[in-house]
């Protein structure tokens, strides 16, 4: 018989077929086995002699026709090692690893065999059926490995939503997960985070961000920043989370956007994240928030209430049916599961709550907390991130952060909402101090009534308000924003002196200016980075003596 015919009678089998879906492929006389052939003095009308090898590919591929013979209990032991050595130099947990060599059953070393490719997408069909041998159930091998016993495939999901402290409670979960050593997907308003590596930037507290983290396959654990906007446009972005929490509701914010009027519209948005908490996990909610406690009896899981009274009668009766709650007692941070009670870490122990002082810092430890343990963070983990986390101009710019300059204190921060500001105010209060300096800025796109409102409490709170328009006047006639704060101001009773200018920097920079011994400035940013870089640079400036002002 001629080639050819010997190839046609090979294909005959029932097992050899056109593609991958059958145990062996065709053998075919195409423009390589042609070639193959001719390099062998033959055709393929050549009648081969009797016992006569003859060659149609220089490999022996499946694809191409080969066949495959099971050797897996012939394999040495160093051999194995060497292909396992193969997969992790270039960093594979699965891989095909194709070794030229005479015997299996001995090692590399001693018959100069080698390891000639390393395949991140190997085929299971040669294992499954085998041309000879036993069949080896490759495919479930490969999901135990991949997925443990009691393993869903799902990492570590928390997510925040509020109207004030999402971002630094964001940061400090992310933190927390860390400090297991897992590498941690962040969305947040400051933009979206791989560890310390920031990958996108802008306001990145939306669905679209979320799925980009979940999608990253580097990402072990996920903390994602959820804001109302986004849940109105398109969802969340995940289908349920471990821990879903909520900061506060207050009187709001952005309201009068996207059909959204109310305080209580608001929190029917926000409690979409409670609504998607997967039935092991838990939401963590602001115990003395009202509209927040409502959101309880919507969650499939589990709820954590968090308060700063640990003899809270929420917190009371809740412990009492057996449920989880974090909260202050005494000056420790505590978390408890009915009579059962445990201290986290002293007050003293935790840098972002300065001593306890700060009481909107200590509520964003308490959520975290709630949220690493609905996580199962260990305790070890929770205790040294709390430990070590500071709210410096890096880690979480404009989140409280405090400056000494030249006998006086300056704050930077992104208060913007009437919540934000009454918090600031209290905190505030609670630093030595001689006069109170303000330079801040309302957001256009919020009411009359807001902006107005904001104004007020600013002028019961400082001496010396400084008012400003720049790039966050949304939509707003120009000098219509500084005219609503002259109308709240006006109500007002402690402030002294209002001085109004234009640009953000301008602003900033009379504000350092008056400052004296002693005295405290509040500056609000609008332009985050922009504006800490100015200050930072003024400071600098400052210290060398120069007159030479950062633009």
């Amino acid at each position: 018989m001629t080639i050819e015919q010997l190839v046609e009678v090979v294909n005959q089998d029932p097992r050899r077929g056109e593609d991958h879906a059958t145990p062996l492929s065709k053998l075919r006389l195409d423009a390589i086995g042609l070639a193959v052939l001719a390099e062998q003095g033959m055709t393929g009308t050549t009648v081969p002699a009797a016992g006569q090898v003859v060659v149609l590919r220089r490999n022996a591929n499946l694809s191409t026709g080969g066949s495959a013979a099971d050797v897996t209990d012939e394999v040495h032991p160093d051999l194995a090692a060497r292909a396992v050595d193969a997969a992790r130099v270039v960093g594979l947990d699965i891989a095909g690893i194709d070794a030229v060599c005479v015997d299996v059953s001995r090692p590399l070393e001693e018959q100069h065999g080698v390891i000639v490719e390393v395949n991140a997408a190997p085929g299971l069909r040669m294992h499954l059926e085998p041309s000879a041998g036993k069949a080896r159930p490759v495919g479930e091998a490969i999901i135990n490995t991949m997925f443990p016993d009691g393993d869903n495939g799902r990492i570590p999901v928390a997510t925040v939503t509020g109207t004030n402290g999402k971002t630094t409670t964001v940061r400090l979960i992310s933190h927390i997960f860390r400090s297991q050593g897992l590498k941690v997907g962040m969305t947040c308003t400051d933009g979206i985070f791989l560890n310390d590596r920031r990958i996108d930037t802008g306001d990145c507290s939306g669905p679209k961000s979320a799925r980009s983290v979940l999608l990253n396959p580097q990402v072990e654990a996920a903390v994602l920043e959820t804001a109302r906007g986004g849940i109105l446009r398109e969802g969340l972005g995940f289908d349920y989370c471990d821990a879903a929490v909520v900061t506060n509701i207050g009187e709001g914010d952005h309201l009068g956007l996207g059909g959204i009027d109310t305080a209580e519209q608001l929190a029917a948005v926000k409690r979409v994240i409670v609504e998607n908490v997967a039935p092991n996990g838990f939401a963590v909610l602001n115990a003395d928030d009202p509209m927040t406690v409502a959101m309880a009896p919507y969650c499939p899981g589990g709820v954590i209430f968090f308060a700063r009274d640990g003899a809270h009668p929420l917190i009371v009766a809740h412990r009492s049916r057996g449920g989880r709650a974090t909260f202050v007692q005494g000056d420790s941070v505590s978390r408890a599961e009915g009579a059962w009670e445990e201290v986290v870490a002293t007050l003293s122990d935790i840098p972002l709550t300065q001593n306890g002082r700060i009481g909107f810092q200590v509520d964003n430890v308490l959520s975290a907390l709630g949220a690493a343990w609905a996580c199962r963070v260990p305790l070890d983990a929770i205790r040294s991130a709390l430990s070590a986390f500071i709210n410096d101009t890096k880690r979480a710019p404009a989140r409280f952060n405090m400056i000494e300059f030249e006998g006086s204190t300056l704050i930077v921060d992104y208060g913007h909402n009437v919540d934000a500001l009454i918090a600031l105010v209290d905190a505030i209060g609670r630093i030595p101090h001689a006069r109170r300096l303000v330079v801040y800025t309302a957001a256009g796109d919020r009411r009359d009534v807001d902006i107005i409102r904001q104004a007020e409490i600013l002028g019961n709170a400082f001496d010396h308000v400084i008012i400003y328009e720049d790039k966050c006047t949304r939509g707003r006639a120009d000098g219509e924003v500084v005219t609503l704060m002259r109308r709240g101001l006006t109500k007002s009773t402690r402030v002294t002196e209002i001085f109004e200018t234009r640009g953000e920097f301008r602003a900033i920079e009379a504000g350092l200016r008056m400052l004296k011994t002693g005295d405290l400035i509040l500056v609000q940013a609008d332009q985050v980075p922009e504006a800490i870089g100015f200050i930072e640079q003024y400071i600098a400036g400052q210290r060398e003596g120069s007159n030479h002002l950062p633009t």
